[in-house]
């Protein structure tokens, strides 16, 4: 399917793009990002997303997210080619954007930061929904994810959490149990607490102002939403130090604004902390944390009992 099969100019809104729908119905994940396809409406749903946003970054980010989108030189103007994100990025830290018509299973979608490759969504929510969208959008994935991959040690922790995942595939494939029950039961418990880890981390993680009792936001959740980075900061949250028993056991919801909220000292902090539950995934410590929030549905699952691992993959 190529993207002069449709109109120039004829919209890349999410759950409203034909482009994107018939790539899903092909079955193709990976695709080239339609540039042309993107309409006037889009190009200004970006630079409302960006231009206000601009404000409570420079008050709430942290440091080297504003240096990462110095260094991508966004246009505000309108929506950004991941060819020439890439052409800055890359150099920084080996990461590259790669564009996928939408949903990834889980362990594809980490085995890509594995690789420094980072899936990235390429529609724009609609100028209806710029407070709140459900799904990840190109606002989400370019704005709130990838200024933070700039930054070499923030790469690392995202390669990292790639090998977590290559762990987790071979755990799950190589278990043995008597009930299958039980068996199903402890791989949604490791995949429970990774997507756990990941939320309070990648997605709405903070962080420590070294010298200062300020915290800043690097949690991409937070950094691409308008409204809960500055309740994140100032509102009524509970924000705790971050302890992996803590954040493995802790539910979430996605609807409304986090509750409570975890702070790491440091990205290297962070990548102790990703080690941590690296080691904690292969010596079975994960294999039974608290029920509840997020469910882990069948295309996830499938991802992990049937991905190509081996134990030489597994970097301990």
């Amino acid at each position: 399917m190529k993207s002069s099969d449709f109109p120039a100019g004829s919209g890349l809104t999410t759950t409203e793009a034909a482009f994107i729908e018939q790539a899903q119905k092909a079955g193709e994940i990976y695709i080239a990002q339609p540039y042309e396809l993107y309409s006037p409406e889009n190009h200004q749903t970006w630079n409302r997303l960006y231009t206000r946003m601009l404000p409570r970054w420079r008050k709430y980010a942290n440091p080297r997210f504003l240096q990462g989108i110095d260094s991508l030189c966004f246009n505000p103007e309108r929506v950004p080619r991941l060819e020439e994100i890439n052409k800055f990025l890359h150099p920084l830290s080996g990461f590259s954007a790669k564009a996928v018509s939408g949903y990834i299973p889980s362990f594809q979608f980490f085995d890509c930061l594995r690789t420094r490759a980072f899936p990235t969504t390429v529609t724009i929510r609609s100028a209806r929904s710029l407070d709140y969208l459900p799904e990840p959008d190109l606002f989400h994935d370019i704005a709130g994810h990838v200024p933070m991959h700039t930054d070499r040690a923030f790469a690392d922790v995202l390669v990292r959490f790639g090998e977590v995942a290559r762990a987790a595939a071979f755990r799950v494939q190589n278990m043995v149990d008597e009930d299958e029950t039980a068996h199903l039961q402890r791989i949604e418990s490791i995949l429970r607490a990774m997507a756990r880890f990941f939320w309070f981390t990648i997605e709405f993680g903070l962080m420590k102002t070294p010298g200062s009792t300020e915290l800043k936001a690097y949690g991409s959740g937070l950094l691409s939403s308008y409204s809960e980075l500055e309740n994140a900061i100032t509102g009524p949250v509970q924000r705790y130090p971050f302890q992996i028993e803590w954040v493995i056991n802790q539910g979430f919801d996605i609807d409304h604004f986090q509750p409570l909220l975890f702070v790491v000292d440091s990205f290297e902090h962070l990548f102790e902390q990703v080690d941590l539950l690296l080691q904690w995934v292969q010596t079975g410590k994960v294999d039974h944390v608290a029920p509840g929030e997020p469910g882990v549905n069948e295309a996830d699952l499938k991802s992990y009992l049937h991905a190509e691992v081996g134990a030489a993959n597994i970097h301990a």
